[in-house]
C-alpha cells in the first residue's frame, strides 16, 4: 500500500472498530446495571478462564497466518498459502478438540480452579465455541494477509452485534444472577457460531482451498508457539489475577461479596473504558501490520522505518488526547454509565496508564510483525511477573488499586524493552521519542483545562449535557494544541478523505 491508501484503510478498520467496541461498551452497560458487581463478577471470571483456554488454541494462529500468506504471496506462491490456512487448521484442532472434551466431560477434576462454584457452570456453557473459534481464527488471519480487511471488519461486527442481541433477549428474563451470567455467556458461543460461519462461507467463496498442511507445519509452529505463548501467558496472568486477587483482598479486610464486587468494578466497569485506545491502535496494527512484514520480506528498510514511526507518533496523539477528559471526566463517567462513583474514580485516577499501554501494544506488534516473536515473549513474561507481584503484594495498602499498579508497571517494563530491540532492528535510525515526549508533555494543560471546563459546565447544563460537550471541547482544544505545536500533520487527517487517482485505483484494482 501506500502510506496514504495505510490511513485511509486504517481510517475504515478503526471506524468499524469504534462501532464494534461502542456496542460492546454500551452491552457492558446492559450487563453491569442488570446484573450488578456480583454477576459481572462470576461472569468475569469464568470468562478470564475461557480466555486462557481460546488464547492457547489459537492466539498465535492469526499473526503468523497473515505473515507466512504475505511472505508467499511476495513469492506469487498461492498454493503454499493455502497450505499454510490447512497447516493452522490442523494445529488448532490438534489443541482445542482434546481439550474441550477432557473439560467438559471430566469438569469435577477442575473445580480447584474456582473459589466460587458458579463460575465453573458459565465456563461449561462458553466450552462448545472453543473448537470453532479457534478455526475461525486461521480465517481471520488469511484475510488480514490478504489485506481483506473490510470482510473482517463487517464479520467481527456482526459477531458483536449477535452477542449483544442474544444477550440483551437471554439477561433482561433471567432469574437471578447465576442464571444472567449463564445466560450471557450462552449468548456469547451463539456470536462466535455466527462468525465462524460468516468466515468459513468468505473464505471458500473467495477460492480459498485447503491443501497438503504437512510442510507449512514446522514454520507455522516455530512462529506462532511464541506469539501464542506470550499471549497464552497473558490470558493465563489475567486468570491468575481474577483467582488471586479476591484472595487477596479477603486477607486484606474485605468479605467475599466485596471482593467479588471490586472485581467486577475494575475489571468489568473500569477497564473496558480504559482500554478504548486498544481499539484504536488496534486498527493500525491491523492495517500496518501485513505492510511491516511485506517491508521486512522486501527489504524495503526506509518504508518500514518510516511506517513505525508513524505507528508510534499516531499512537502517542491518541493516548495522550484521550488522558485528560477521562481525568476530568472519570468519576462522572462511572457516575452515568454504570451508576457506581467507585468505577468512575478508577477510571479517573488510572488514566495515565493509557501512554505506556498503547506504545506498548503498538511496539509489540511492530516487532512480531518482522520476526521478533521469542523477543517479544520474554519480555511479556518479565512484565507479567512485574503484575502479578504487586497483586500479591500491594492489596493490603491499595486494595482493587493493585492491579492497576501492576498493569502500568508491566506496560512500562515491556515498552522499554520493545523500543530497545526496536531501534537494534531498524537499520535506519528512528525519530520519534522526542515527537512522544513532547505529546506526552501538552497533557497536564489539557488536564487543567478540563478541570476548569468540568466545574464551569457541570454548574450551568445537565450532568449528560455537560459531560458530553465537556469531552468534546477538551478533545478538540488539546487536537488544535497538538497542531499548533506541529505534533500532529494536517495531512495525516486530509489523507483519510482525499480520493486516490483514477490510475491508483486500476492499479489497487488490478493487485
Amino acid at each position: 500500500m501506500q502510506r496514504e491508501n495505510i490511513y485511509r484503510m486504517a481510517a475504515v478498520v478503526t471506524a468499524f472498530s469504534v462501532a464494534e467496541k461502542a456496542f460492546g461498551f454500551l452491552y457492558r452497560i446492559v450487563l453491569s446495571r442488570t446484573l450488578g458487581a456480583e454477576g459481572v463478577g462470576i461472569y468475569q471470571v469464568a470468562l478470564s478462564v475461557f480466555a486462557v483456554l481460546l488464547t492457547a488454541a489459537s492466539s498465535g494462529i492469526p499473526l503468523t497466518v497473515s505473515r507466512l500468506i504475505t511472505k508467499y504471496r511476495a513469492k506469487n506462491n498461492t498454493a503454499a498459502g493455502h497450505s499454510v490456512v490447512s497447516a493452522a487448521i490442523v494445529a488448532s484442532l490438534l489443541f482445542s478438540v482434546p481439550v474441550f472434551c477432557v473439560l467438559f466431560f471430566a469438569h469435577g477434576a477442575f473445580d480447584f480452579l474456582f473459589s466460587d462454584p458458579r463460575c465453573m457452570s458459565v465456563l461449561l456453557v462458553l466450552l462448545p465455541s472453543l473448537t470453532f473459534n479457534s478455526v475461525y481464527a486461521v480465517i481471520r488471519g488469511t484475510l488480514w494477509g490478504n489485506k481483506q480487511f473490510v470482510p473482517y471488519c463487517v464479520i467481527d461486527l456482526a459477531e458483536e452485534l449477535v452477542m449483544i442481541g442474544a444477550g440483551i433477549l437471554l439477561v433482561t428474563s433471567m432469574t437471578g444472577v447465576f442464571d444472567g451470567a449463564r445466560r450471557a455467556a450462552a449468548a456469547v458461543v451463539l456470536s462466535y457460531l455466527v462468525s465462524f460461519a460468516l468466515g468459513a462461507a468468505w473464505y471458500f467463496a473467495k477460492g480459498g482451498r485447503l491443501r497438503d498442511p504437512r510442510r507449512q507445519l514446522r514454520p507455522l509452529l516455530s512462529s506462532a508457539l511464541p506469539i501464542t505463548g506470550m499471549r497464552t501467558s497473558g490470558a493465563l496472568v489475567n486468570s491468575a489475577i481474577s483467582l488471586l486477587l479476591p484472595a487477596r483482598l479477603i486477607a486484606a479486610g474485605f468479605t467475599s461479596t466485596e471482593a467479588m464486587s471490586e472485581i467486577g468494578v475494575a475489571m468489568g466497569m473500569s477497564m473496558p473504558v480504559l482500554s478504548i485506545p486498544a481499539t484504536l491502535i488496534g486498527s493500525l496494527a491491523l492495517v500496518l501490520v501485513p505492510e511491516l512484514a511485506e517491508n521486512f520480506y522486501r527489504s524495503q528498510h526506509k518504508k518500514m522505518r518510516e511506517n513505525i514511526e508513524k505507528a508510534i507518533k499516531v499512537t502517542a496523539l491518541i493516548a495522550c488526547l484521550l488522558i485528560s477528559p477521562l481525568f476530568a471526566l472519570g468519576e462522572d463517567i462511572g457516575v452515568l454509565l454504570f451508576s457506581d462513583a467507585h468505577g468512575g474514580e478508577i477510571i479517573r485516577n488510572s488514566c495515565f496508564m493509557l501512554l505506556p499501554m498503547s506504545l506498548s501494544m503498538i511496539s509489540t506488534s511492530v516487532l512480531n510483525s518482522i520476526g521478533c516473536e521469542k523477543q517479544t515473549c520474554a519480555f511479556f513474561f518479565a512484565g507479567a511477573a512485574a503484575t502479578l507481584l504487586c497483586v500479591w503484594a500491594l492489596p493490603q495498602v491499595a486494595g482493587v488499586y493493585a492491579l492497576l499498579i501492576g498493569m502500568t508497571a508491566s506496560y512500562i517494563l515491556t515498552m522499554t524493552l520493545n523500543f530497545r530491540l526496536i531501534a537494534k532492528k531498524c537499520r535506519e535510525k528512528l525519530r520519534c521519542a522526542g515527537h512522544a515526549l513532547c505529546t506526552a508533555a501538552t497533557v497536564p494543560p489539557a488536564m487543567a483545562l478540563g478541570y476548569f471546563l468540568r466545574n464551569t459546565l457541570f454548574a450551568l447544563l445537565p450532568d449528560l449535557a455537560a459531560a458530553i460537550l465537556c469531552g468534546c471541547i477538551l478533545v478538540a482544544a488539546h487536537a488544535l494544541l497538538l497542531f499548533a505545536l506541529g505534533l500532529a500533520q494536517p495531512r495525516w487527517v486530509a489523507v483519510f478523505s482525499r480520493r486516490r487517482p483514477a490510475q491508483a485505483q486500476r492499479s489497487v484494482g488490478r493487485r
